[in-house]
């Protein structure tokens, strides 16, 4: 019933920034939470950032300070990674809670390398 497709990715040097987008199509209506997962290859899919409707973000301890999520609570968030380093690089994973099950999008590549 959701759609979720992420742009932004790509290729960066250590220290630079990269914002990711996602766009939520179809019945969006509902949709309570955002956030951001990230899987490096060999890895296991882990959270980088969520955001409820009210506002609250939460982030993982490696990405705080560096990483903002934001949302405008209708169809889009967007997570500004900052001081980018190698150790970010994986493929990034858009996802919205909605009534309590989670959706999720195709992913898009972000490399961080010299």
């Amino acid at each position: 019933q959701v759609q979720l497709v992420e742009s932004g990715g790509g290729l960066v040097q250590p220290g630079g920034s990269l914002r990711l987008s996602c766009a939520a199509s179809g019945s969006i209506f509902g949709i309570n939470a955002w956030g951001w997962y990230r899987q490096a290859s060999g890895g296991q899919r882990e959270l980088v950032a969520r955001i409820t409707s009210a506002g609250t973000p939460n982030y993982a301890d490696s990405v705080k300070g560096r990483f903002t999520i934001s949302t405008d609570n209708v169809k889009n968030t967007v997570l500004q990674m900052n001081s980018l380093k190698p150790e970010d690089t994986a493929v990034y994973y858009c996802y919205a809670l909605k009534f309590g099950r989670e959706c999720w999008g195709q992913g898009t590549q972000v490399t961080v390398s010299s």
